[in-house]
């Protein structure tokens, strides 16, 4: 099953993403309550079914100081919906720097957008203006709840409520 289950502290806030099995387990071991289930899915046994969650929220509080989006190919990729910003290509995928690092330009969420390697060796060296390219947004780095809302690609519309939520104590 590939579903994702949202994973809720105990003040309602998004803290992660787990696999259903992980939530289930979480649930049995009554260090959380489902808060949301899929309708008509269920775990089963020889002798019962469980309900599916798509979100649980532990009973227990979990401190985390500080929950950001690790800056990394993939989730640059993710924030771009795994398409060259210049031309939309979706193959041959590579990290191009806006402002180049010779010029710098440095490794950082609002300096970094993917590119096709055709796009990115004609830009080479230069501007995305200098050659001819626009870029369609501005670089951003993703808030961690907007990144589990927009870009992870795994939730329900179960879920947002909760990351709206999040979003709003996140600001």
């Amino acid at each position: 099953m590939g579903r994702k289950v949202l994973v809720l502290n105990s003040d309602y806030r998004a803290l992660t993403v787990c696999s259903v099995y992980k939530a289930f387990v979480l649930v049995f071991a009554d260090k959380a309550e489902v808060v949301h289930r899929v309708e008509d899915a269920y775990l089963r046994t020889i002798t019962r079914a469980y309900e599916v969650p798509s979100v649980i929220r532990l009973h227990a509080y979990v401190h985390v100081p500080f929950k950001s989006v690790m800056l990394n190919r993939h989730n640059v990729f993710k924030r771009d919906s795994y398409r060259c910003v210049y031309c939309g290509a979706k193959d041959e995928l590579t990290l191009d720097h806006v402002v180049p690092r010779s010029k710098g330009g440095k490794t950082q969420w609002t300096n970094l957008v993917t590119a096709c390697k055709k796009c990115n060796s004609r830009k080479g060296d230069y501007a995305p203006e200098e050659v001819g390219f626009k870029l369609p947004y501005k670089p951003f780095r993703p808030s961690y709840v907007v990144f589990l809302r927009e870009f992870s690609g795994m939730g329900d519309s179960s879920w947002t409520p909760f990351l709206i939520q999040g979003h709003l104590a996140e600001s």
